[in-house]
């Protein structure tokens, strides 16, 4: 029973995360890629995905759901949102948000900006620690 037991939890770690619980992506289980240029920006941004784009499903509202970390004087260039809308909730660090006018605002911990369809923005870090973001991107179908 006990070598059973340990083959199916070692099976288990080996299935795709979409297999494992829906509603928990664990860190392990994020995918981890550097960004560069990301939005035509500044530098590398580290990502850790739990899903992307082309993993959610046409009903799901939220399509793409990632921690980005960006390191100072980096950015994410002021790019156009066409077909879905962003939020970044500020986890750590300081930096610069880019609304859809143009117009630069500070973000510090605890912020919330949001871009609607059709909307522009950016941000940089400004200050002197890895700015901390979780994005979240969402559709309607």
């Amino acid at each position: 029973m006990r070598k059973l037991t340990t083959t199916l939890l070692c099976v288990a770690a080996l299935l795709p995360a979409s297999w494992a619980n829906a509603q928990v992506i664990t860190k392990e289980q994020q995918q981890q890629v550097e960004k560069k240029g990301l939005g035509g920006g500044k530098g590398t941004v580290d990502a850790a995905f739990a899903f992307t784009r082309d993993k959610a499903k046409a009903d799901e509202a939220i399509k793409e759901l990632s921690w980005l970390t960006i390191k100072p004087g980096d950015s994410i260039g002021y790019h156009q949102h066409k077909d879905n809308e962003d939020a970044y909730i500020i986890v750590s660090g300081t930096g610069t948000f880019k609304d859809a006018d143009g117009k630069d605002y500070p973000v510090k911990a605890g912020d919330i900006t949001i871009v609607r369809k059709g909307q522009s923005h950016g941000l940089t870090n400004s200050g002197k620690e890895p700015l901390v973001v979780v994005d979240v991107i969402a559709a309607q179908q």
